[in-house]
């Protein structure tokens, strides 16, 4: 079986602050954050086997319980007892660590393509939080506001989305992200409603990444990142969730893709993508 595991941007991120000790999920963020699945993402292969393996494509990674899909995957063989094993290829063409929920999306496939295979009434929703606050969504069609520390989804009716994806080259740990943002910088919810009218009307978004500023501060070239998108006739350029990868809107498909291909010609070393907003597909 192949499953796609699409890519993520953040149309929007806001910190509300923090989980006090004593409740659930003490001492993790609070989040309200606007998260969009793209037509760009890393490719799994899983076959039943005899036990539990995996092989990494394209990317130095660990194939053991140090990767999210290993992880994922016995921990789905564990729920649905009696089930064997599984051979999982990952073709890893994402960026690492670059805000694009590349890792949880993989393992939120991973889990999919299990269930699929292994039918067992398994509660995906609790496994994928156990493996971290951005896998949940993975599991689900679309675009969903995401709140508390990433187990509240709302769907969301979005127009189709185009945009330009810029990394340039730099790695940045979501620990380091949230470090930097400090106790006394927490931010509002997002406005939902006007992000959503002004993708329909084609205006600047209304939107914020609380972790943006840290994060900018103490790696210039992402700010370079989203001036080159800027350059490049594209708006509304934020960070997506802790970095380092940047993205600008674009009126069109076809607007994206002419951007990312001059952009491309004028930073050949970086990671450039047009991409596109497309419910989460699998095969």
């Amino acid at each position: 079986m192949s499953v796609f595991a699409p890519a993520k941007v953040n149309l929007g991120l806001s910190v509300l602050g923090v989980v006090p000790a004593g409740q659930p999920h003490a001492g993790y963020h609070r989040l309200h954050t606007l998260m969009l699945p793209l037509d760009v993402g890393d490719e799994l292969s899983v076959t039943p086997a005899s036990s539990l393996s995996l092989r990494v494509q394209g990317a130095e990674l660990p194939t053991d319980e140090r990767n999210l899909v290993y992880r994922a995957a016995q921990m789905y063989l564990e729920a649905a007892r009696g089930q064997a094993g599984a051979e999982i290829v990952l073709h890893k063409r994402l960026p690492l660590a670059s805000g694009l929920g590349g890792g949880s999306s993989d393992a939120a496939s991973t889990l999919l393509a299990l269930e699929r295979l292994f039918p067992a009434g398994v509660d995906l929703a609790a496994l994928a939080l156990r493996l971290g606050a951005d896998v949940p969504f993975f599991l689900g069609p679309g675009a969903a506001l995401v709140e508390g520390i990433g187990e509240r989804l709302t769907p969301v009716r979005l127009p189709s989305v185009h945009l330009v994806l810029f990394n340039p080259g730099t790695t940045v740990s979501a620990a380091d992200a949230y470090r930097w943002l400090g106790t006394g910088t927490f931010t509002a919810p997002l406005d939902v409603e006007a992000i959503r009218t002004a993708l329909l009307a084609g205006r600047p978004l209304p939107y914020r990444n609380a972790l943006q500023q840290g994060v900018l501060a103490r790696h210039p070239e992402i700010a370079a990142a989203l001036a080159a998108l800027a350059a490049a006739d594209l708006h509304s350029g934020l960070m997506s969730g802790s970095g380092s990868t940047c993205f600008a809107l674009a009126p069109s498909r076809e607007q994206a893709e002419a951007a990312a291909a001059r952009l491309q010609s004028e930073y050949p070393d970086h990671w450039i993508r047009a991409a596109s907003s497309v419910p989460r597909q699998s095969g």
